[in-house]
């Protein structure tokens, strides 16, 4: 069965349309003008706004007029990762997704159900003129996955919504009410190349590769490795044991996305070749016995001849850049002492570029604490300044704090009950959600979260369960129906 088929038609078809339009973060323009389109022929005010967000004005269906307005929210922009060997173009090609089995997924890349498939629920209410509803707000926003752009350039008092469904969560059955914090940190320098004696002299391109990755809000509780920390550890031993020099380092291209790969051209002493590739072997058999079990596989950890780069990076700064990606923190930090299975605070080694004399390093520090956060950010700030790197803090977001008395949370528990016969579980996550950005603008509405079931986001294992988008959609029309009114 084709994707755009699959039940409910309305929202599939929508999806799949969504999925031919290359969306990656930072280059939304083109899906903008496609949505303000879309809603314009069937008879929805929309425009863009400054920012580059999209917002859809529906009028209530006849005898829904007295209900209070609502807002149905999501994002158009996708994490762009792929496999190692795909030669996918995410600013030029559409996506290949396809049903396997009760899944949809895409071929070698990301599939984008994040958030395609709360921008085509909301399509879908759009397009459907039978469906019973308040008035409605749709904002759909640009560029979340880099920074939340399009909430933070949102603009206080042009919203009139008292409440706000937020589709962007990514288990079917339980009901978002509360998220984590975030801010970027992020760390370069400048230095001279030093050149290499190509005599006795021989070069690899070692790689880490293919690993689990993920979502590194909703699962760096997991434990999954991180490629740039894996090939920090290799490094930190193949320097201080004389084996290599650090010519280039390239790993992970989001900040919410735990690092599948990573690679590094190393300059290596001829004489020393073999004890070098003894310690790749090491490491790749260390990686694996330490990671098998959560990556569900070996490691791949390899060395590669490859010609000799014309320089290295200066050997002091080498070892400072290197002891510095060795000693930040990664994974979990803490989790919430009164919730001992929500993570408080965390941080991902998400980038890391060195190479062409300069070095580049981010890592997004997470907290429902705004004060762990801050703590989290210095000690990054304290580990990377020591390297001599520059360190500068952006895109700060404090956490979405849980509404106890929500109105709409009691009716979304009630209809999902009435629906499904079990409740839903109501809680908090350590993802970031739009809701506290927005929520700060607009301290009086009320909101939640919620999705059909997906997996493996920001990886291109990425895939959403079929029967959750189908429970999803109506849950979304039995709210909208359950609104009360002003």
């Amino acid at each position: 069965m084709e994707v755009k088929d699959l039940t409910p038609q309305v929202v599939w078809r929508n999806f799949y349309s969504l999925t031919q339009i290359p969306r990656p973060s930072g280059k939304t323009q083109r899906v903008a003008q496609f949505l303000v389109d879309f809603a314009q022929s069937h008879g929805a005010d929309a425009h863009i706004d400054e920012v580059g967000n999209v917002l859809i004005y529906k009028p209530a269906t006849k005898g829904f007029e007295k209900k209070a307005v609502t807002m149905l929210q999501a994002h158009m922009d996708i994490v762009a990762q792929k496999t190692k060997d795909s030669k996918h173009n995410f600013d030029t090609d559409p996506l290949d997704v396809y049903v396997d089995g009760d899944w949809v997924t895409a071929r070698d890349t990301t599939l984008g159900a994040d958030d395609g498939m709360g921008v085509a629920a909301a399509m879908a209410i759009i397009e459907d003129d039978s469906v019973e509803h308040g008035p409605l707000e749709i904002l759909i926003t640009r560029d979340e996955e880099t920074g939340m752009d399009g909430a933070f350039g949102l603009k206080p008092g042009i919203l009139k919504s008292k409440y706000l469904l937020n589709l962007d969560s990514e288990m079917e059955g339980e009901i978002t009410i509360g998220c984590a914090g975030g801010e970027d940190v992020n760390c370069d320098m400048q230095y001279q190349e030093m050149s290499v004696e190509p005599e006795g002299m021989i070069a690899y391109r070692v790689l880490v590769k293919g690993l689990h990755g993920g979502h590194s809000g909703i699962e760096i509780h997991k434990g999954y490795a991180n490629a740039n920390k894996l090939m920090a550890r290799f490094l930190f031993a193949a320097v201080n044991m004389r084996l290599a020099l650090l010519s280039s380092m390239h790993g992970g291209n989001m900040h919410n996305a735990i690092p599948r790969d990573c690679e590094a051209v190393v300059v290596v002493p001829k004489k020393d070749e073999k004890e070098f590739l003894a310690l790749v072997e090491k490491s790749q058999k260390t990686f694996t016995a330490e990671y098998r079990d959560v990556e569900g596989k070996d490691v791949e950890f390899v060395a590669e001849p490859c010609d000799i780069p014309t320089s290295i990076v200066p050997i002091e700064i080498q070892e400072n850049l290197i002891n510095a990606l060795m000693a930040c923190h990664d994974g979990v930090l803490r989790y919430i002492p009164t919730i001992p299975d929500l993570v408080e605070t965390s941080s991902n080694l998400s980038i890391v570029n060195i190479g062409a004399g300069s070095a580049h390093v981010m890592i997004l520090a997470r907290s429902s604490q705004d004060s762990m956060k801050q703590f989290l950010c210095n000690r990054h700030l304290a580990c990377f300044s020591m390297a001599g790197m520059q360190v500068k803090l952006s895109g700060s977001y404090s956490g979405w704090q849980p509404n106890p008395s929500s109105r709409l949370v009691d009716i979304m528990v009630n209809v999902y009950e009435k629906l499904f016969g079990n409740k839903p579980l109501v809680g908090a996550c350590h993802a970031g959600l739009e809701c506290g950005i927005i929520g700060a603008k607009y301290p009086e509405m009320d909101m939640a979260s919620f999705g059909p079931t997906q997996l493996a986001i920001h990886t291109p294992d990425e895939r959403v369960n079929i029967k959750t988008v189908q429970k999803f959609y109506t849950f979304i029309l039995e709210i909208l129906k359950n609104i009360p009114e002003e």
